[in-house]
């Protein structure tokens, strides 16, 4: 991962000799992280800001790990947030750390492991050139492909800088890789399981003795890091991709998990989701409703999981069908309504594992799980008294033989206008949506709402052709 990194604050020392005379003393990466874990806890400041579900489970978990000084291995399903709960332990690195200037590996002006520091702070002793390193740059991920090298993870021989005349045997000839490059910082492997059983090997030296080794040379290099890694719990095991030694190198084994609420669901949604109109609360609580039906659905592969990527495509598509219909009918106020969901459907197919029974009917399985999720939001939300009478109202009103035309292009003043005056039709729309500013659009997503329960629930008559539903009779 890279990041741009603020500019280094003028007051930091910028010799050895100036770095000596502050007081400073090294300290190993796995002790910033539990110092600064700690500090956390006693604040009572949340340890991962913005990891959403894990409060409870994962979180205290990891805490422990970190604070034990373990390397950690993470297991879950696709789409659990395993790679956004590693990129964030950056943020428990202190913010800045002396580094000789430089260096490729970062090392600390104090104490150098690398041959050419070692020789600088020989040559120029208090003189060595510092610089300051951001929390931010001390993070190096690497997502495990079939065709990584050793190079890639370790290092290789530089070819010029043997042409450059150093000795083949010389240390410095090495291009370092991606491992040694986060001495001193937080390495990352994603989808472990994935490297070659021989990559694999090469990274046992790093897990346990802290060291690696470069082709022939007789190099050591004490690397200090904190290093993490994910898997799909179907590949980390004895029957899957990943050698025992290397698993037993890890010190925590720790599985992540979806959210287990509706309220952590939706949470996500919102705190993920980049959405540019108006999606109402009770269209968010189906989104998360339709996405737990998924995962639990017999005709879903649950091995590979449902992402929550899922959801947040589902609702950001909403809200580019809300942006649509304001663009076709000149709506001020977009706001996506229940209606649009049936569209949005058939383009979250590719996010889905099937059943290899359900070929062919992908598409309607989804749609009747997204059917299932708003009947039993609807229940949820107005099967209470307190709209009862709105409802019978409305059932009445299709009874006496109107109909109401909704679709993707209808504007909210035609289906408003539909209905006509409504008693009880605000009651409706302030238990849905409670703390929302009520406009044309919020009003008629209620309505479409209410009334789309009705059909689900069987009180009604609903006709579909196309982007066109027809409630009522004809």
């Amino acid at each position: 991962m890279t990041s741009l990194a603020p500019a280094v604050p003028a007051h930091l020392p910028t010799t050895l000799g100036a770095l000596r005379a502050t007081g400073y003393a090294p300290r190993p990466v796995k002790e910033e992280i539990r110092a600064n874990v700690t500090a956390r806890l006693r604040a009572g400041e949340p340890t991962f800001p913005g990891i959403v579900g894990f409060e409870e489970t994962v979180g205290p978990q990891l805490e422990r790990a970190l604070l034990a000084g373990h390397d950690i291995v993470l297991l879950g399903e696709r789409g659990q947030g395993k790679t956004r709960l590693i990129r964030s332990l950056s943020a428990l690195l202190d913010e800045w750390v002396p580094v000789v200037v430089g260096c490729e590996i970062n090392d600390d002006p104090v104490e150098p492991i690398c041959a050419r520091c070692r020789r600088l702070l020989a040559e120029d002793e208090d003189a060595l050139p510092v610089t300051w390193r951001h929390r931010s740059e001390r993070f190096g991920e690497k997502l495990a492909t079939p065709d990584t090298s050793v190079g890639d993870l370790v290092g290789d021989v530089d070819p010029v800088k043997v042409a450059e005349g150093r000795s083949l045997g010389d240390s410095e000839t090495i291009h370092y890789g991606l491992v040694p490059r986060t001495h001193r910082g937080i390495f990352a492997i994603n989808e472990l399981p994935d490297l070659a059983e021989r990559i694999q090997v090469a990274l046992l030296n790093v897990l346990e003795e802290r060291d690696i080794q470069v082709r022939g040379y007789q190099l050591r290099l004490p690397l200090d890091m904190l290093v993490v890694a994910s898997a799909n719990p179907e590949d980390y095991t004895n029957r899957g991709r990943i050698i025992t030694p290397l698993k037993d190198r890890f010190g925590a084994e720790i599985r992540t998990h979806y959210p287990s609420s509706l309220a952590a669901e939706t949470d996500l949604i919102m705190q993920e989701a980049r959405i540019e109109a108006v999606v109402p609360r009770h269209l968010l609580d189906v989104v998360a409703r339709f996405t737990r039906e998924v995962r639990h659905s017999p005709s879903v592969d649950q091995r590979s999981g449902v992402s929550a990527r899922f959801a947040i495509a589902c609702v950001e598509a909403l809200s580019g069908a809300a942006l649509r219909r304001a663009a076709l009918s000149g709506e001020a106020d977009p706001v996506a309504r229940i209606g649009d969901l049936a569209g949005v459907v058939p383009t979250l197919r590719g996010k889905v594992e099937f059943d290899v029974s359900e070929e062919g009917r992908e598409e309607e399985t989804l749609q009747l799980l997204a059917r299932r999720a708003t009947a039993d939001a609807w229940r949820a939300a107005l099967a209470g008294n307190d709209v009862r009478s709105t409802l019978t109202a409305l059932v009445a009103w299709f009874d006496d033989g109107n109909s109401l035309i909704s679709g993707d292009a209808v504007p909210a003043a035609t289906l408003l206008a539909e209905i006509g005056p409504l008693d009880g039709l605000g009651r409706v729309v302030r238990t849905l949506e409670s703390e929302m500013a009520e406009s044309p659009g919020l009003v008629a997503a209620c309505l479409e709402f209410a009334v789309e329960g009705l059909w689900l629930t069987r009180r009604i008559d609903k006709d579909s052709v196309g982007g066109v539903s027809r409630y009522g009779g004809p």
